[in-house]
């Protein structure tokens, strides 16, 4: 079957064009790879990545402050630029840690989350400073243990797993039994049992999932999230006599991948949490409310870029073969959570006016059927070295992707 061009309406507008070519931060795709040596390559644009977040800033209440989880993005030139434009930094490693750490950003801004921390892990964020989001009561007693041997209170936070969820996630991160968090239920025992003596409890951390477009199932988890931090810190405060510092109400928010998807639309989740600040006043007076976000900052601002090497034709099908594949970007390949793969936003980078398209299947070099970057797509005719550009390739990329699989050659990134 048939596809028109995958090419989201924004793509180009965003990025801009060179005679015929796609420029990242002013730069044509061409020279960009004389800049970094050769292809395959992800390019980041600046400007794009401050501009998001510059907007979802003035849509949002005052009161709420932007993380960046740095797990979506850990390109340390990005995230340095991050550390100029957020509130703070969610890590979710002792590599990540160290990293947000050395872009400046205040300790007390970091926070580190995981479901499996070793002690190796909870001693350097104890010494650090970070505030460890912990995940189980064994978690707890391990930071109790360490924080002993180290004579140093260590800084927590509670990640609970709520009993709703985040309906129409791309991925479900509550709800039912999950490796993520401390039962909603589980938590009052939590409190009452808290090694005091070792551990400042800071605040609570409720994340219900992510990659979501639709703005009203975002809502509604907001809504009872609110309602169920109340109760918690209600709770923590008659139990522990702890003043909670910050509330940690997740993100979700997603970005269109395919051509059916619309973009999520900010102004009922920014009107919606207007009104829960106002509802819940007393709860909110004088307690950080922050948004973690990851994909929906940095996804659109960045483009993979590989180069046509070999075209062929097999039994009435036209097959295009880079040097870029599933290695570099896993989940454009479809093997990164989707149930049937579809075709992310591509298009040949410097044809972007030509007259002639032919239907095409795009694959990568390596010796496998899954290595798949387009299936059955309708793109401007293309020739060898030209270059094929992946849209939406700023989260999850580079560092979601086995790069050593087959032994393929190491690729580039810039952030221009």
């Amino acid at each position: 079957m048939n596809q028109a061009p995958s090419i989201l309406p924004t793509s180009l507008k965003d990025f801009g064009v060179n005679c015929h070519e796609i420029k990242v931060g002013g730069m044509p795709i061409s020279q960009i790879e004389k800049l970094v040596g050769s292809t395959p390559y992800y390019a980041y644009d600046r400007q794009l990545i401050i501009n998001r977040v510059a907007q979802l800033t003035k849509a949002l209440p005052k009161q709420i402050a932007i993380h960046y989880a740095v797990k979506a993005n850990p390109y340390p030139s990005l995230v340095q630029l991050m550390a100029n434009q957020v509130s703070g930094f969610d890590v979710a490693s002792k590599k990540e840690m160290l990293l947000a750490m050395q872009t400046g950003m205040p300790v007390n801004k970091i926070s580190f989350t995981g479901p499996g921390k070793t002690t190796e892990d909870i001693g350097a964020a104890i010494v650090a400073g970070v505030t460890l989001h912990v995940e189980s009561a064994g978690e707890i007693s391990k930071i109790e243990r360490v924080a002993k041997q180290l004579k140093v209170k260590a800084n927590i936070a509670i990640r609970v797993n709520p009993q709703f969820e985040l309906k129409s996630s791309g991925m479900k991160m509550s709800g039912g039994a999950k490796p993520f968090g401390i039962d909603e239920e589980q938590v009052p025992k939590i409190l009452k049992t808290l090694p005091l003596a070792q551990v400042n409890l800071r605040g609570f951390h409720i994340f219900t999932g992510s990659q979501n477009l639709n703005a009203d199932a975002i809502t509604c988890a907001q809504q009872q999230t609110f309602a169920l931090a109340e109760h918690l810190v209600t709770l923590a405060t008659q139990v522990t006599k702890v003043k909670i510092e910050y509330l940690n109400i997740g993100g979700g928010f997603g970005v269109p991948y395919f051509t059916h998807e619309q973009p999520l639309t900010i102004s009922t989740i920014a009107d919606n949490l207007q009104a829960l600040l106002k509802q819940y006043k007393t709860l909110v007076d004088g307690v950080e409310i922050i948004i973690e976000l990851g994909r929906y900052l940095v996804a659109e601002a960045g483009i993979y870029v590989c180069k046509i090497i070999d075209k062929k034709v097999s039994r009435g099908t036209n097959y295009l073969v880079c040097d870029g594949g599933l290695h570099h970007h896993l989940a454009n390949s479809g093997n990164f959570g989707q149930v049937i793969r579809k075709n992310y936003p591509l298009t040949i980078g410097n044809k972007l006016n030509a007259s002639e398209t032919e239907q095409v299947n795009i694959v990568g070099p390596l010796c496998t059927p899954l290595d798949i970057l387009a299936d059955k797509i309708r793109l401007p005719k293309a020739d060898l070295d030209d270059y094929v550009v992946i849209f939406q390739s700023g989260a999850y990329g580079a560092s979601a992707s086995p790069k050593d699989f087959l032994s393929q050659p190491q690729l580039s990134e810039i952030l221009l």
